[in-house]
């Protein structure tokens, strides 16, 4: 069954960038900066706020060239200097919304005369006047754009290579108004009569922007390790309305003193693997910790998951709160009453579908089976998402399958309803545990509403 520890988690944060070798206050483009981050878009997003002051701090200190995606993963998100971006994604989600913040922000500011604009591709900002003409990103002190709404007077009398210069420059202006004013035709010719075209979200970014991010709170609720210890010694597994009256603490611990039986019933323990994913959850872009909340499943109650959206983590038997899904689900996890075992019933199998899946979990090395399913709270009016296993690697397996969506991604599409939203939906999954760890994740089996 899933083993218990206590942990202690400390995550890595990066220190707000400071001004390191000039001083900025006087800089248009810092004051901008400091004005965008007071934003609504930014106030309660410090990871997006470190960013875009750590790219607009070495852009400004002449460092643009080593604005790299690596360089952002270390000192913005605490990644080791060893870390590989091929690996962790990191960066590159947090830049798409970065770049969407920015773009709502001065959307709702029209009279900015500066924009900044991280284009795509690239870490590098740019600052951009309202009439489309790209700043210096960095210049010296001798050349310090001027974004004031005066227009600068030349004093002295230009040179003939001045001239020339201005001369070409006019020209090229006249091109590039030609040039802007025939893309602006063709745009409308091609368009014409129909709907601006708008791309949509990934199946991903819908599902975690409806848990984490929604108009909801959300509980993200890990495994009550210490019952599930309580159960294996006590050789019964409590089903959720015994749970929630505290029924572990009238459990049977015969093999324990007193002590030690007080101290198993009343802690509040967890797996590391089970905060592994709490961890990785709240590294997605859409995640927004002023409306997710980390709950232990003993601080639960049904009313919380009447008004607000839930990610349920572990099976039922570390985790009673999973029964939940089962009046909806196909795949439902049952533990045997002696808590020597558990297995998957697949209540309406469909051909080369088993009817019952079971693993060896004792055994070092074996296959383990997990699920992810996906429906309507208990009002109807948000969502749970429940991940769990048959043991901590099909747990981990799900978590995983879940968080690298590739894996799921035609599911998800199929569940994709035609106004965006995500019908309800369950994932059966098969992987091998190899000390507990979870190797060669593959789908065997989904259903869709």
């Amino acid at each position: 069954m899933e083993a218990a520890s206590s942990i202690l988690l400390d995550l890595p944060v990066a220190p707000v960038p400071q001004p390191r070798a000039l001083s900025f206050e006087d800089d248009p483009r810092w004051r901008l900066t400091e004005q965008v981050l007071r934003s609504r878009q930014f106030v309660r997003s410090p990871l997006l706020s470190r960013f875009l002051q750590y790219v607009v701090m070495e852009t400004l200190e002449g460092r643009h060239g080593e604005i790299t995606e690596h360089q952002i993963g270390v000192h913005v998100f605490g990644r080791p200097a060893s870390y590989r971006t091929v690996e962790d994604n990191i960066v590159r989600n947090y830049a798409r919304q970065l770049r969407k913040r920015l773009a709502e922000h001065f959307t709702d500011h029209p009279e900015e005369r500066t924009r900044i604009e991280i284009p795509v591709g690239a870490y590098v900002p740019h600052f951009t006047a309202s009439n489309e003409e790209v700043l210096p990103a960095y210049v010296g002190v001798d050349h310090e754009p001027d974004f004031s709404a005066e227009t600068q007077v030349l004093v002295s009398a230009p040179s003939s290579a001045s001239r020339l210069g201005r001369g070409v420059r006019v020209l090229a202006g006249g091109l590039l108004a030609a040039w802007s004013i025939a893309l602006v035709l063709l745009t409308w010719w091609v368009t014409k009569g129909q709907k601006a075209h708008v791309f949509p979200k990934s199946s991903g970014e819908v599902l975690w922007g409806t848990l984490l991010n929604g108009g909801k709170s959300t509980f993200v609720v890990p495994p009550d390790a210490g019952l599930n210890l309580v159960e294996d010694l006590a050789r019964h597994p409590l089903p959720l309305a015994e749970y929630i009256q505290g029924g572990y603490m009238q459990l049977p611990l015969s093999k324990l003193d007193q002590h030690s039986a007080d101290d198993l019933r009343t802690h509040q323990l967890t797996d590391f693997v089970d905060m592994q994913i709490v961890v990785a959850l709240s590294r997605l872009p859409e995640y927004n910790p002023q409306r997710v909340s980390l709950r232990f499943p003993r601080d639960l109650r049904l009313d919380d998951l009447k008004y607000s959206n839930a990610v349920i983590i572990g099976s039922l038997c570390s985790n009673p709160w999973a029964s939940l899904a089962d009046a909806r689900a196909n795949f439902k996890i049952v533990c045997s009453e002696g808590m020597q075992s558990s297995l998957i019933v697949n209540k309406r199998p469909q051909p080369g579908e088993q009817a019952v899946y079971a693993s060896h979990w004792n055994e070092p090395t074996h296959t383990t089976y997990a699920f992810i399913s996906f429906f309507p709270n208990l009002s109807g009016n948000g969502h749970m998402l429940f991940l769990g296993g048959l043991d901590v690697a099909g747990t981990q397996a799900a978590a995983e399958a879940l968080l690298q969506t590739n894996a799921i991604a035609p599911i998800l599409k199929r569940a994709t309803r035609p106004d965006g939203s995500l019908a309800p939906f369950e994932v059966l999954l098969r992987s091998t545990s190899i000390q507990s760890n979870a190797t060669d994740t593959q789908v065997i089996a989904y259903r869709v509403a």
